[in-house]
Parts: C-alpha cells; sequence; structure tokens
C-alpha cells in the first residue's frame, strides 16, 4: 500500500519538475539554434528576429492593447521594455565570441546580486562568496583566461544587469496584469531593437528560407518556456522553482555542447557549479517577506 500512495505523492511534483526542465531545454536549444545562424543573419539580425516574431506570438496570445496601466505603471513599463531588449541585444552579442554556458553563467549574476543586495546574515555572505569566485574564473582575468573574450563577456555581464533591472521595473509594471505585461514589454523592446538589429543584420536575413528557422527561435526562446514556466510555477514552491531554475547556466553549456561543440575547461565548470550553489542557495535561504524576486526573475527572455 506505501508504493502507491508515495506514487500518488510524487506525481503532482514531478511533472512541473519535469516542465519546468524541458522549458530550459526549450530555452537554450533555441539560444544554440540562434547561435548557429550567426554567421548567416549575425547576431544583431537574431535579434530582430526573434524578437519581432516573440512579440507577435506574444501579442497573439495576450492582447496587450487591451490592458490599460496607470501614469504610475508607465515608465516602470517602459524600462521593462527597454531592459528586455538592451538584454536580449546583448545576450545575443555576447555569444559570438563567448561559449553559450560562460554567457548564461555571467548573466545569471544579474538577478542573483539583485536577491543577495539585502544580505545581512553570515550565510548570505557565504553565497556571494561562492558568485565571487565563480565570476573570477568565468571573466577572462589573468593568463589563463585567454581565450574568453574580453568583450563578449561584458556584453554578458551587461545583459545580467538589464536583466535585473527588468526584474525591478517588471515587478512594478506587471503588478495588474501578470504575465500578459510580457507582451507589452516586448512590444516596446521591438520599437527599437528590431529597427537596430535589421540595420546592423548580414544580407542573409532577407532571404526567405530563414523565416521556417527564424519562427522556430522564437517558439523555442519565447512561446514554449513562458508557456511550461507558468504552469511550473502554479504547481511548485516559489524556492523549489527558483533552485531548480539556477541549473540554467548548466542546461546552456550542455546545449553548447551538444548542438555547438563548445567544450567548457574543468575551471569553467567548477565556476558555473559555484554560480549554481550561489543561486540555490540564496533562493533556499532567502528571507519570505521577499518571494517575488523569486518568481520574476526566472523569465529570461533570451
Amino acid at each position: 500500500m506505501s508504493a502507491p500512495l508515495t506514487a500518488k505523492k510524487l506525481t503532482p511534483v514531478v511533472f512541473p519538475i519535469a516542465v519546468l526542465l524541458i522549458a530550459m531545454l526549450s530555452l537554450q536549444g533555441g539560444a544554440s539554434l540562434a547561435k548557429s545562424l550567426f554567421p548567416t543573419v549575425g547576431a544583431p539580425g537574431i535579434t530582430a528576429l526573434r524578437l519581432g516574431l516573440g512579440t507577435l506570438i506574444l501579442c497573439a496570445i495576450f492582447k496587450p492593447w487591451r490592458l490599460r496601466f496607470t501614469r504610475e505603471q508607465r515608465m516602470p513599463l517602459l524600462m521593462y521594455g527597454l531592459a528586455l531588449g538592451c538584454m536580449n541585444y546583448s545576450f545575443y552579442l555576447s555569444i559570438r565570441t563567448v561559449p553559450l554556458g560562460v554567457a548564461v553563467g555571467l548573466e545569471f549574476t544579474g538577478p542573483l546580486t539583485l536577491a543577495l543586495l539585502g544580505s545581512r546574515r553570515p550565510l548570505d555572505f557565504l553565497w556571494v562568496l561562492l558568485a565571487v569566485i565563480g565570476l573570477w574564473f568565468l571573466l577572462p582575468i589573468g593568463e589563463g583566461m585567454s581565450h574568453i573574450d574580453p568583450l563578449g563577456a561584458l556584453l554578458a555581464v551587461t545583459a545580467g544587469a538589464c536583466w535585473a533591472i527588468y526584474i525591478l521595473a517588471g515587478q512594478r509594471a506587471g503588478a495588474e496584469h501578470g504575465p500578459a505585461t510580457v507582451a507589452m514589454g516586448s512590444l516596446i523592446a521591438s520599437v527599437i531593437f528590431v529597427p537596430l538589429g535589421l540595420t546592423f543584420a548580414h544580407s542573409g536575413i532577407w532571404h526567405w528560407e530563414i523565416l521556417p528557422l527564424a519562427l522556430l527561435i522564437a517558439l523555442l526562446s519565447s512561446a514554449i518556456p513562458y508557456s511550461l514556466e507558468m504552469m511550473a510555477l502554479t504547481r511548485l514552491p516559489a524556492r523549489i522553482f527558483g533552485t531548480l531554475m539556477s541549473l540554467e547556466p548548466a542546461m546552456a553549456a550542455l546545449s553548447g555542447m551538444l548542438f555547438l561543440g563548445e567544450l567548457l575547461t574543468l575551471k569553467q565548470w567548477l565556476a558555473l557549479l559555484a554560480i549554481i550553489i550561489a543561486s540555490a542557495g540564496s533562493t533556499l535561504t532567502m528571507k519570505p517577506k521577499s518571494p517575488q524576486i523569486n518568481e520574476v526573475d526566472l523569465n529570461p527572455p533570451q
């Protein structure tokens, strides 16, 4: 009798965990596919296609023109959209020269830093120390890291800073409309970064055969992971959700290795592990008074 009962208890937990893992694989698979098109379309061109098509999909789902934002919400909404677009643009520019796993690890320090800003307990400083150690070995500091492009690393860190702004502005802008705010933010980002991306895109972007792949990137990077993450978020405690999302850099490294042939050194794997542990630890030990960060920072629209 105990085995069936145990299975029944595990099923509600196993399903959202499996859904969340699929969402992460979808997101990083989309990033790998996008990077494989850089020689043809260019990183700015991929940004334009991913943002433009992703926005069309999100608008079709959420119909943002029906939303009404108060005067107090408009400035955070504008900041949210700008941060979203800049985050996408910086991230794709960074992975031109930086392995996918390293770029996501560096980007992940944005929300991690935000989560640790209010640290006061000794345990919190352990997570800060682990994050700093991970950063030290991921950033191109010292002679041993000459194979990591400094500009690419800086762009990944910039994407992380935009991610932090995205979280803060998104909490205010989306307080009333929730996930539908993503569609409006994406629309704002597209107004600026789609024309910018098209301006600097390679000539291959104008070939019709690129369109199906671009649509697949938009689906893998936007519609599918957003929908699956929302399903998981409604079925898992925020702390468990955040802990699982801490695996994102490792997922990115595996995706880069499988689809792009990007092999990381042992030092880089250890650095990613330090960042993952720091992120998971800070999520699990975070004070209950600030649960929003655990929820909002888990949809990195790359």
